[in-house]
């Protein structure tokens, strides 16, 4: 709360504020009035409140605060958590005004450790002894607990989180093997306590979807048979549930490598949950990044998943809920490609409609999320959190366009992202920060109707000259001649790999984008 040049030159990415119930220092006692507890309440929120808008108009970076994890005794027992002078009452209600607080403001994250508490244990989480002899408000054996969820929360902010399950079937989704026992006696439904534990892990697996966690089958059986075993009357999830299945007798870990390149993904961005050792210990080795989870006994498979964090939010947009739907209209659009033998021809049936404008408030969310997601298509791959999306949205001295793309088969939502910043002693010249696409549109002429608008509204700026950069990753080699498709001129290079290129606008530009109908324009 004080002054800090220190720590402001610093310029944190993020802030966390650990704290614990040992800080509250005010607790209601029985002869309170519910207007006395109400001013109690209010000075532990507007404490920490106060101290939130400081941060956020000091540092402007995203914040992380723990809320309150229950008391380690209850003076009345059970009616603590009922009555208004009970410290669980008080410390529930304080984390409801947190969780408000927080549902109203972007770049501000909750470290649950409530939850964790009771999932660690509160008795052993809170051990008086940490406490008293070295003032650790948490027991010593928990922080690894704590810090990892935290990592979490971080990984999620920055978009490191995974994005697919890649699933085996047998003894994974449902109970035996479909091959050998038939679709009609594998374990699955409500007919036995094991069917049930299965059923309840594919209703765990099937609610990722709302996360826009894409599923994918990788399974060593016949199609055929994978596909009755999907599609038993009782079975949770269904084959129009997945938007890949490979069902077939090739190693798992080529299985996954093929996913990945059909859904535009890197590998690194899959979960692979199967319950066979043999077949994890190979993804591991052969698919470096994949995340592959130990299994241990089928009832266990829901808390070893969810305790790993892979998919932990800290925002959702409308394409997160949307992406299942995405991913199975690009299949179509596939499907469609191969009966044209001209693919300019194909891009012209998809009939596509692009929506390329400034950076507007609605899509500031997911404009955010995709400079930390895109890896491959991403020239510079700088990272921003929303505050910093929102700074560079209001500043005058920078250039910025989204872009969305839609066609006869759906909404792709938004899929690229332009940033510059304007410079020069006159501002004529526009130097690239930020270029990058979502690798779900390749090959559909996206990144020529984005150069196409960039160049009119820089034109209209009086910029007469755009400067590019690529700084090479081991992900985005995708992309080290994309400015000279584009027809810059290279102007320099390092032993790093590291390239700069401009392009001078003129009024002989000539458009490249011929089939993308951009702003209801031809």
């Amino acid at each position: 709360m004080f002054p800090n040049p220190e720590l402001e030159g610093f310029a944190p990415d993020i802030i966390y504020i650990c704290t614990s119930n040992r800080n509250i220092t005010d607790y209601p006692v029985l002869s309170d009035s519910k207007e006395q507890i109400e001013q109690k309440m209010s000075g532990v929120t507007d404490k920490f409140s106060g101290l939130w808008e400081h941060l956020r108009e000091t540092y402007h970076c995203p914040i992380i605060q723990n809320n309150f994890e229950y008391p380690f005794f209850r003076l009345m027992g059970n009616k603590d958590a009922s009555d208004m002078h009970g410290r669980v009452n008080f410390v529930t209600r304080l984390n409801s005004r947190f969780y408000e607080y927080a549902q109203g403001r972007e770049d501000f994250y909750i470290c649950d450790i409530n939850y964790l508490s009771a999932s660690y244990g509160l008795e052993k989480w809170a051990d008086p002894y940490y406490w008293h002899m070295y003032k650790y408000a948490v027991a010593v054996p928990a922080i690894p607990y704590l810090s990892f969820n935290i990592a979490n929360i971080i990984k999620s902010i920055y978009g490191k989180n995974k994005k697919v399950l890649n699933l085996d079937l047998d003894n994974t989704l449902w109970g035996g093997i479909v091959g050998d026992d038939g679709a009609e006696n594998i374990e699955i439904g409500q007919e036995t306590s094991l069917a049930q534990t299965y059923s309840e892990f594919q209703e765990y697996i099937k609610a990722h979807k709302q996360l826009g966690v894409l599923l994918t089958v990788n399974s060593k059986n016949d199609e055929k048979n994978a596909l009755e075993g999907l599609r038993r009357p009782d079975s949770v999830l269904r084959p129009e549930d997945f938007v890949n299945i490979k069902a077939n007798w090739e190693p798992k870990s080529m299985n996954l490598a093929e996913t990945a390149k059909e859904l535009a993904l890197l590998p690194e961005s899959f979960v692979f949950v199967d319950d066979n050792p043999a077949e994890r210990a190979i993804v591991a080795c052969q698919v470096p990044g994949a995340a592959v989870p130990e299994l241990t006994g089928v009832e266990h498979y829901i808390q070893v998943l969810d305790k790993s964090g892979f998919f932990e939010v800290t925002a959702l947009s409308q394409d997160d809920l949307q992406r299942t739907e995405m991913y199975l209209e690009n299949t179509k659009r596939s499907q469609s490609k191969a009966s044209f033998e001209n693919y300019e021809d194909y891009l012209e049936s998809l009939e596509m409609k692009g929506e390329i404008q400034e950076f507007a408030p609605l899509y500031l969310s997911r404009i955010a999320q995709l400079t930390n997601k895109s890896n491959q298509f991403n020239l510079t791959t700088k990272r921003y959190a929303q505050s910093e999306i929102e700074a560079v949205a209001q500043d005058p001295d920078h250039m910025t366009l989204y872009g969305r793309l839609g066609d006869r088969f759906g909404d792709n939502g938004v899929v690229s992202i332009v940033i510059g910043k304007i410079a020069g002693r006159e501002r004529d010249e526009l130097h690239m920060e930020l270029w990058l696409m979502s690798c779900r549109v390749l090959k559909r002429d996206m990144e020529f109707a984005m150069m196409d608008e960039l160049v009119a509204r820089a034109r209209a700026a009086g910029i007469r000259k755009i400067v590019g950069y690529y700084y090479p990753t081991a992900k985005n080699a995708m992309v080290k001649d994309f400015y000279s498709l584009q027809g810059f001129r290279k102007c320099s290079e390092d032993e790093e790999g590291n390239t700069v290129w401009e392009f001078l606008i003129t009024d002989s530009y000539e458009k490249k984008n011929r089939v993308i109908k951009v702003n209801g324009t031809d």
